[in-house]
């Protein structure tokens, strides 16, 4: 399941509240050599070509700072921009806007840097049937905030955390006494969780199809190996698994991955290899 904003609201507010908490403390000392009744206009342009992402942050920023500050957005979540287009502007009491200057900008760096990097590697799997996870390789405390941002760039999430879905690896392997021992009690502990069994094998693909697995990741998988992992699923199982390429996954191999006929590839760098997208704010006074 994708998240949403409505999925996330009270993390905007806590994520929001944190980062001005951090940046605050007992008061912005430099904001407050602009007289109290300043009023400016401020406008934030993007260095770089970009998908935006983080409108919802920047608005909570300055509802929790000050409501109100007018703001007005050149696009939603999920727009392409160009180097040096304005992505909004703000209007209101000057002390505030330069106090939520940067955990606005914080977010939005960020947010819109994984939209970019998550757009990127959708237009490489373009044409194909495959959709293109994220992982749990967050920030911690932003996780919600980072695998919303991978939607507006057209990936998708895989599970949120430990808690929603079963990803059951080599070690869980072990501990349970093997694969089909580890399905049934999952099936057991949690009915209606999604079960996924990570495989390094031929061997133990065929074990966790049988086991009944609902999703097969496979480890660092030949192209060769894919193709065959996807035959197989289909002749003998039915193709009621679905099979998720995971490993050695980086733009050159995306698309060759993609077209064997696998479900879902998993890349961490979605959310832990992004450069921030360069942001600048300018004032009018």
């Amino acid at each position: 399941m994708n998240l949403t904003l409505n999925d996330i609201r009270s993390d905007i507010e806590h994520n929001v509240a944190q980062a001005l908490a951090e940046d605050i403390r007992d008061g912005d000392i430099t904001a407050a050599l602009i007289p109290a009744e300043t009023q400016a206009k401020a406008r934030v342009i993007t260095r770089d070509d970009c998908t935006f992402c983080g409108r919802t942050w920047v608005e909570e920023v300055f509802k929790q700072l000050d409501p109100s500050v007018k703001i007005t957005f050149h696009g939603n979540d999920g727009d392409q921009f160009k180097a040096n287009d304005t992505l909004f502007e703000l209007e209101g009491n000057a002390r505030v806007l330069l106090t939520g200057e940067r955990a606005a900008l914080n977010f939005v760096q960020l947010l819109s840097a994984n939209a970019s990097k998550a757009r990127h590697y959708a237009n490489i799997v373009a044409g194909t049937q495959v959709k293109v996870l994220d992982t749990r390789k967050t920030l911690p405390g932003l996780r919600t905030a980072q695998k919303y941002a991978v939607t507006c760039g057209g990936c998708h999430n895989h599970r949120i955390g430990l808690f929603d879905a079963y990803l059951i690896k080599e070690n869980h392997i072990s501990a349970c006494g093997g694969i089909e021992q580890a399905v049934t009690t999952a099936r057991n502990n949690a009915p209606g969780k999604p079960v996924e069994i990570e495989v390094e094998s031929m061997d133990e693909l065929k074990q966790a199809l049988g086991a009944g697995a609902d999703i097969v990741m496979l480890d660092n998988f030949s192209l060769e190996d894919m193709r065959t992992a996807v035959a197989l699923n289909k002749a003998e199982y039915g193709g009621k698994a679905k099979l998720e390429a995971s490993g050695g996954v980086n733009e050159t191999t995306l698309r060759p991955i993609a077209e064997t006929g696998v479900d879902y590839v998993s890349i961490g760098a979605l959310t832990k290899n992004c450069v921030a997208v360069d942001l600048s704010m300018r004032i009018v006074w």
